[in-house]
C-alpha cells in the first residue's frame, strides 16, 4: 500500500472535518464529498500500481478518524450548526447513550461505507486511467 499517498489524500478529509463543523447545507456537503471521492479514485489509480481498492478504502478510514475527531472536538458547534444531523443521530441512539458516543460509533460505519465507495472508484479508475511513470515503482 502507498501510505504516503493515503495520508496526503487524507489531508482533504482533515480539512473537510473542520469545514463541516461550520454551518453547511447538507446537499452542498454531500456534493463536495462526492467530488472528493471521485478525485481520490482518480489520484489513486494514477499513482498506484496495485491494491487500488485497499488504498482507496484506507484513505476513507483515515478520513473517518479526522472527521469524527473534528466533530467530537467541536461537538457543541457541530450540533448547533447541524440540527438535521442531530435529528438523524437521535434515531441511532441507544437508550441513554450520549450523542458523542453515538457519533463515535457511527463515524467508523460511515468511514467503512465511504471506503468501499472510494475503493471501488479507485479500482474502476485503474481500468481506465493511464499510470504515471512513477506509479510502476510505488506500491
Amino acid at each position: 500500500m502507498n501510505w504516503k499517498l493515503i495520508f496526503m489524500l487524507s489531508i482533504i478529509g482533515l480539512a473537510m472535518g473542520f469545514l463541516t463543523v461550520a454551518p453547511m447545507n447538507m446537499g452542498i456537503e454531500n456534493a463536495i464529498w462526492g467530488i472528493i471521492c471521485l478525485f481520490y479514485g482518480f489520484i489513486i489509480a494514477r499513482n498506484c500500481s496495485e491494491k487500488y481498492f485497499l488504498n482507496g478504502f484506507m484513505v476513507s478510514i483515515v478520513n473517518c478518524v479526522w472527521v469524527t475527531g473534528a466533530h467530537l472536538l467541536f461537538f457543541h458547534d457541530y450540533v448547533a450548526n447541524h440540527a438535521e444531523m442531530v435529528k438523524n443521530m437521535n434515531m441511532f441512539h441507544l437508550n441513554g447513550t450520549h450523542p458523542r458516543i453515538s457519533m463515535l460509533l457511527t463515524g467508523p460505519i460511515v468511514g467503512i461505507v465511504f471506503g468501499i465507495v472510494v475503493g471501488l472508484l479507485a479500482l474502476l479508475a485503474s481500468k481506465i486511467i493511464k499510470k504515471t511513470p512513477s506509479a510502476t515503482t510505488a506500491a
